[in-house]
């Protein structure tokens, strides 16, 4: 039997039936069902409190502990084989556990923000939704690294890793269910939109970018370290700087990499967060590498660079991945930095260039460079003024472009190509659905006549033709017509400008709140 729980006003309580209903949806699908059930109710009757609020506060700590648990089971299981690829995955699980951890404990503390509002002016894409859709996809890219191994470990780890997926889907169905009910008191003069705000600005953006805001100067940061090949800087190698880098920065920390050809592979943890890199340039400054899966590597450890840590800026660089087409997935650039931010940089790569991991990106005037899935992933991504070029596949090959990885509706990830130009080669298709609801859209952008006129390709058979989500809008171009194109269900020719507009800046990646601090110039709309 249910708990029964008292209103409290402030919690914003609707009633006990919603509250067990929520309760009863906390716990739905999961593997120990009635084990569930005990464990939230216990966790309510402990805080005294029956309300949406804090039912969600509720399951997200029982997610938490599902995690921690997880984590300790692989942990074990770490030195039960001598595969190196094997072991490799182990490691990407922990760091990608590690990840939701973060994302669930961000969320936990972010519960205060959740405000009342009503469906017209609701944001889907705040951070509790854009982090707990992050924390979903950590456990379906741990799994995946045990692709060419013999399954063993995976077969071990997948039950719970499953487990903690129920748990973070069920907490995005209560999240829908509750998004338009009073859980904070109302708002005041010192709040925006859910946001604390300090001198006038979301409390994340830091006092250094705030003050460069209100002086009209947003180039003007200085400089902290200069990295350069000759020995005329602080440091030579990247991977130096970054590590003598502050971590959990307040604020911005700008390293500036001189011209030069940087051979290394670089790794941003999350701990480095509020990071910038600025090169002399597309093809001036430029980090290259080789990994790539067939030298045993996961994908999620092939990038030229993966940066993690919250707030990563790019500006004027080039990542490249050498590895060629022959040796399948090799990562230039992996990102699972939330409000990060690339301005006029070059992705160069084959297959997977650009792995969009997750979270809230944005890719502003870049160059992006491959032939199969090269952006891929299940971030949140918006790219404006970007060209998008396409490189010879291998035989019998064909070159998609995005292979995005949503994989349930109430996540808000998704890929947003706006204003930008496909400059396609070979013939080339805009996208194929890597999960069941993935989800991409092209507005106001150019197509080469080699984009084929169904412009979309099937991943295998009928497979999530139904569930995704793909469409057109207002693009142009030879290779743009929409006469051939598919008669998916899911596919989309978009012919409102109130339905592109929710793929903009402004509401897709919620841009407003965070990009003006960048100093990178971006479209908030459809338009200029």
């Amino acid at each position: 039997m249910l708990p029964s729980f008292h209103a409290n006003p402030q919690e914003g309580n609707l009633g006990n039936g919603f509250i067990q209903d929520l309760i009863i949806q906390a716990c739905a699908n999961t593997t120990n069902h009635q084990s569930c059930l005990s464990n939230l109710q216990a966790e309510l009757v402990h805080t005294g409190k029956g309300s949406p609020n804090s039912v969600l506060r509720a399951g997200i700590s029982a997610t938490l502990t599902q995690v921690n648990r997880a984590i300790s089971m692989i942990t074990k299981v770490s030195t039960l084989s001598v595969d190196p690829r094997e072991q490799m995955a182990v490691e990407d699980c922990k760091e990608l556990l590690d990840f939701s951890v973060s994302e669930l404990s961000w969320s936990l503390s972010d519960m205060r923000n959740i405000r009342s509002t009503n469906p017209s002016s609701h944001n889907p894409q705040g951070n509790f939704k854009a982090w707990l859709s992050a924390a979903l996809t950590n456990q379906d890219t741990c799994l995946e690294g045990f692709e060419g191994t013999n399954g063993h470990i995976r077969d071990y780890m997948e039950g719970s890793l499953q487990q903690v997926s129920q748990l973070i889907s069920n907490l995005l169905v209560m999240y829908h269910k509750m998004h338009s009910i009073p859980l904070t008191p109302p708002r005041d003069e010192t709040q925006e939109n859910g946001e604390e705000l300090v001198s006038g600005f979301p409390k994340w953006v830091t006092e250094e970018d705030r003050e460069l805001l209100l002086a009209a100067r947003p180039h003007s940061r200085r400089i902290d370290v200069v990295v350069a090949l000759d020995g005329s800087g602080h440091y030579r190698s990247i991977t130096e700087a970054v590590m003598e880098a502050p971590n959990y920065s307040g604020r911005r920390y700008v390293i500036h990499v001189r011209k030069g050809v940087y051979r290394e592979n670089l790794d941003l943890k999350k701990k480095k967060t509020n990071i910038s890199l600025l090169g002399d340039g597309i093809g001036a400054t430029v980090i290259t590498g080789a990994r790539n899966f067939m030298q045993g590597y996961t994908t999620f450890r092939t990038p030229t660079i993966a940066v993690s840590g919250r707030g990563f800026i790019a500006k004027d660089m080039t990542f490249r991945n050498t590895a060629g087409p022959e040796n399948h997935q090799a990562v230039a650039l992996r990102v699972d930095s939330d409000l990060s931010a690339f301005y006029r940089c070059s992705m160069e790569g084959y297959q997977d260039t650009l792995y969009s991991h997750s979270l809230r990106q944005f890719y502003r005037e870049c160059n992006i460079y491959g032939t199969i899935d090269f952006i891929f992933g299940n971030g949140q991504a918006v790219f404006q003024e970007c060209k998008i070029f396409t490189r010879k596949p291998l035989p019998l090959q064909k070159v998609t472009i995005t292979a995005q990885g949503r994989k349930d509706p109430h996540q808000s990830t998704g890929f947003s190509i706006q204003h930008s130009e496909v400059l396609a080669t070979y013939p080339t298709y805009l996208g194929r659905p890597w999960k069941l609801y993935s989800r991409t859209v092209y507005m106001n952008t150019f197509m080469s006549y080699q984009v084929q006129p169904r412009g979309w390709l099937e991943w295998l058979g009928n497979f999530a033709l139904d569930t995704l989500y793909y469409g057109e809008y207002n693009n142009y171009g030879p290779g743009a017509g929409l006469g051939g194109r598919v008669r998916w269900p899911g596919f989309h020719i978009i012919k409102d400008a109130a339905t592109a507009s929710f793929f903009t800046v402004e509401r897709f990646i919620d841009g407003l709140r965070w990009l003006p601090s960048t100093g990178i110039t971006f479209t908030l709309g459809l338009t200029e």
